[in-house]
């Protein structure tokens, strides 16, 4: 455990460093603030447009952030050469790829917090109450790029960090529509589009059920049932991602 720490602790350092990663948080908190624009051209509901578009905009940056700095966590070591180094030592890959993922959780746990912070002070200073149930849907937020970023981790075991990209978004991208793709193919698809949709929805997670946008933004009643077992789905998912990527990182030869 103490050797998944210490490469967790060299990972969060490592994209703390990373330019990359601050132009990505600062060009999101000017997002979130540049919304306060539109609030002067809207005729009430400021604090709903200002709440609505700093979730977008969170999940947008996160996913930013899991995808283009997730898949450099085992890519770079693999072209730098360190992994030899890394690897020769009493460090198992397990061990490497929970710690980079730590690592990377870490890194989006901090940059999600600053970002919700700038969101709630910005929606306090329009509505002058404090809105907690926003940390909420930061939370599932965050999960959601919990399971983004094991899958990017995945894909950079065995592909190019370009192919990586790629493939990430496109799970977002599936996840986040897999239910309307689900009706879309039994209405107008071919057995062969309905094989390859289902396939698909049952294989790929359903993202939209970490989406609590709509719900908080509108303050729709949730149900704290379902609420757990979406946090239980996810966490679940993320280690069963996880295993499938020491499973090929095991088998991978560096030689």
């Amino acid at each position: 455990m103490r050797r998944v720490l210490t490469i967790a602790q060299m990972a969060f350092t490592e994209t703390v460093r990373d330019k990359i990663l601050y132009s990505i948080l600062v060009f999101a908190l000017a997002m979130i603030g540049s919304s306060t624009i539109l609030v002067t051209l809207s005729v009430g509901g400021e604090g709903r447009i200002v709440r609505n578009l700093g979730l977008a905009c969170i999940t947008l940056f996160g996913l930013f952030i899991a995808v283009f700095i997730g898949i450099n966590l085992v890519s770079r070591e693999i072209e730098r050469r360190t992994i030899f180094s890394l690897l020769s030592k009493p460090v198992r890959r397990a061990e490497f790829l929970v710690g980079k993922f730590l690592g990377l959780g870490l890194t989006l746990a901090v940059n999600l917090g600053i970002m919700a912070a700038g969101l709630m002070v910005l929606a306090w200073a329009l509505e002058d109450h404090w809105t907690p149930r926003i940390l909420l849907a930061i939370g599932f937020t965050f999960l959601e790029l919990l399971i983004l970023t094991a899958f990017a981790i995945l894909f950079s075991t065995f592909s190019t960090p370009t192919l990586s990209a790629i493939y990430t978004l496109l799970v977002f991208v599936i996840g986040r529509l897999s239910a309307d793709l689900m009706e879309f193919a039994s209405q107008f698809g071919g057995p062969s589009l309905k094989a390859t949709v289902n396939v698909l929805y049952y294989l790929l997670p359903n993202l939209a059920q970490f989406n609590l946008s709509s719900a908080v933004v509108n303050r729709l009643p949730l149900d704290p049932w379902v609420l757990t077992l979406t946090a239980i789905y996810g966490v679940l998912y993320v280690a069963g991602i996880l295993s499938v990527a020491i499973a090929v990182f095991q088998r991978r030869d560096f030689r």
